[in-house]
């Protein structure tokens, strides 16, 4: 099962990281000051993603 996990960072910011079924780690956030932040941002992340393109930008800097 996918998860977000919320944790604090040594630095005492709020982060997050999005977990694969087998553990593996997908993505993390960048720091938030506040808890409350980094759960707004999963929920943003929740809802407003599922739709998202992609955009491959690496064809372009072949090129470059």
């Amino acid at each position: 099962m996918y998860k977000f996990e919320v944790y604090q960072d040594k630095s005492g910011e709020f982060r997050f990281r999005f977990k694969a079924s087998n553990g593996e780690t997908m993505f993390s956030s960048e720091g938030y000051k506040a808890k409350a932040s980094a759960l707004s941002a999963i929920e943003s992340i929740k809802k407003n993603a599922p739709g998202a393109s992609v955009v491959d930008l690496s064809a372009d800097a072949a090129k470059a």
